[in-house]
């Protein structure tokens, strides 16, 4: 499978063949400028919470690429409003068996409100279940003893963790994630896009190492194959 990184907490990934991406956030990111949305055009579009920096660009990827949007029952909604109709609601605890493969909405410890101020739910991750790999893509959250649950119940390949501090888990408590999710390799997220959560890659690397842990910083752009 392969993974592209759009950076902030945007990524696609392949699986079956599907294009699959997560919390599209480019237009308004700087450090995403060499970026043309124009060129993104998924099959499915999962969306974790409704805070701008992950809903900014849904609409219009959504509806140039006809992607099928999936979302918590508020978001479908506030995006059914915006003109797009090709969506699939979902919300914590639940599951479903799309063509790419199982999505299982899990616990996220995050506020969650759309960009016009209305209500956007409860924030979730999820869990990716497919013949090209299982993962899990944790979302804005805080650690939470439900990650637990994750790694007894679940066999992850890797994992997209938040890393940025101040609106989310650290590197310190990705550190801990890691483990309660049972997952050494860890795709880092959510940090550098703005002044409140830069971070020293070098640093953040070298914890992970010391732990037995690989934590991957992808390049804006880059695509890397998984397997």
């Amino acid at each position: 499978m392969q993974i592209t990184y759009y950076g902030h907490s945007c990524f696609e990934a392949v699986l079956g063949g599907k294009k699959i991406l997560f919390d599209p956030f480019v237009s308004d990111n700087e450090l995403a400028k060499n970026i043309d949305i124009n060129n993104i055009k998924p099959d499915y579009i999962l969306i974790s919470h409704g805070h701008y920096d992950h809903v900014a660009d849904t609409v219009s990827i959504a509806k140039q690429s006809g992607a099928k949007v999936i979302a918590n029952f508020e978001i479908v909604q506030w995006l059914n409003k915006q003109g797009v109709e090709n969506t699939h609601p979902m919300n914590t605890g639940g599951k479903w068996i799309f063509d790419f493969g199982k999505v299982k909405c899990v616990s996220a410890v995050h506020s969650s409100s759309l960009p016009d101020g209305s209500y956007g739910g409860t924030a979730m991750g999820f869990i990716i279940e497919s013949q090209d790999a299982n993962f899990y893509y944790s979302g804005d959250t805080a650690l939470t003893y439900d990650m637990k649950l994750i790694g007894e119940f679940r066999t992850l390949d890797f994992a997209f963790l938040c890393i940025g501090d101040n609106f989310t888990m650290s590197v310190d408590n990705a550190l801990i994630a890691a483990d309660f999710i049972k997952c050494n390799k860890i795709i880092g997220m959510h940090y550098d896009t703005f002044g409140y959560i830069k971070i020293n890659h070098e640093e953040a690397i070298k914890k992970f190492s010391y732990q037995g842990k690989e934590l991957v910083l992808m390049k804006i752009g880059e695509t890397i194959n998984y397997k």
